[in-house]
């Protein structure tokens, strides 16, 4: 009786062992699969990005959208618009927002300005140093100032993992909303304008001195782009899975 019974006591384990690895091996499978479709979502987004900006940023520049069109702006329908803007700047409300550059680390200055109309669009005159003083004053900024540049989208909320802090003066995005709350400014357009013309420097500058500043067109309007890649690299490994699963499960079965 005890050696009739062994055989059966022997396979348990194996079975057990069997479906604990087509359990790991259904997990990483899928998870491959969901990370292959995941950068090929990616892939989608980022051609679709480049196409906009491309489109937008060397057409001729239009008026900025005044109050009635702002419940329209959108990322997809305005974002990297070459647009351009009239008014007055009011240097006294000028913030240092923190910015990483290909001219280094240092911060953005946002300076609102106020058309004709009362309208206030917060104009990104560009990169400054942190040891750097900003020229502009009230008595430099009198009368009406032309900005012309790429129309943004407001960045709420701060950074990864840093939130603004108006309180103390620590601004970690450019967020629009809460730059004109913290200095009780009103009817403010829900965007904001990188003056200039982009420069298109890449991460290649030697040789590059500013002369002033702040530094304008330093917007980014090249994206890296290897979703197409990665997606090929997580759907192999998700097929390496499957294959080797299949190899094993007929070896077994050739064994048994």
């Amino acid at each position: 009786m005890n050696d009739v019974s062994r055989p059966h006591s022997s396979r348990a384990p194996n079975s057990l062992k069997r479906l604990l690895g087509f359990v790991l091996a259904a997990f990483f499978f899928s998870a491959f699969l969901a990370l292959g479709t995941w950068q090929v979502f990616r892939l989608d987004y980022k051609l679709d990005l480049i196409e906009r900006v491309e489109s937008r940023v060397d057409a001729l520049p239009v008026d900025a959208p005044a109050a009635q069109e702002w419940p329209t702006v959108a990322r997809d329908t305005h974002e990297y618009l070459n647009v351009k803007v009239q008014g007055e700047l009011l240097p006294q409300y000028t913030t240092r927002v923190q910015a990483t550059t290909v001219l280094g680390a240092g911060h953005w200055l946002l300076t609102p300005l106020r058309r004709t109309s009362g309208e206030i669009v917060w104009i990104n005159r560009g990169y400054i140093p942190a040891n750097e003083v900003d020229p502009m004053t009230i008595e430099n900024t009198q009368g009406q100032f032309g900005v012309r540049g790429l129309l943004r989208i407001s960045e709420v909320d701060g950074a990864f993992l840093r939130k603004n802090d108006p309180a103390n003066s620590r601004w970690y995005s450019r967020d629009v909303q809460a730059l004109s709350q913290h200095h009780k400014l009103q009817t403010v357009a829900p965007y904001f304008i990188d003056a200039g013309t982009p420069r298109n420097l890449g991460e290649e500058i030697t040789g590059f001195t500013p002369k002033t500043y702040p530094v304008d067109g330093l917007t980014v309007i090249k994206f890296h782009n290897s979703h197409l890649v990665y997606a090929f690299t997580w759907y192999a490994l998700a097929l390496m899975v499957a294959g080797i699963t299949v190899w094993l499960n007929r070896k077994q079965a050739t064994q048994a």
